[in-house]
């Protein structure tokens, strides 16, 4: 058994195929971070635990609140522009493999 525990930081990954055999990674965020990017092969899932946010999905504005998935799929450009200051949101990374592929848009 391992326990993982957010920290302070804005966001970050707590676990993944990188050190372990975890078929997904699973990290959050408590802010909004603007960088846009896709991934070649992973889906992100968003789950919202507390708070608001705007998601920016290939250009279409979404706002999203405590209790809503958001499900992205490669290829698709995703960034968070704005949250509110309770913002707590965990990502799931789900078939990417063991090795990175996300690439920054402008």
């Amino acid at each position: 058994m391992r326990i993982l525990r957010v920290g302070d930081d804005a966001k970050g990954w707590l676990a993944g195929p990188w050190e372990s055999d975890l078929p997904i990674a699973i990290g959050y965020a408590n802010t909004a971070v603007d960088a846009p990017h896709t991934h070649e092969r992973v889906t992100e899932i968003y789950l919202v635990a507390q708070g608001s946010a705007v998601a920016v999905i290939d250009g279409v504005q979404v706002e999203v609140s405590a209790g809503d998935v958001v499900i992205v799929e490669p290829e698709e450009v995703r960034t968070f522009q704005r949250s509110s200051p309770d913002y707590r949101c965990f990502v799931l990374n789900v078939g990417g493999g063991d090795r990175p592929d996300r690439r920054e848009t402008t």
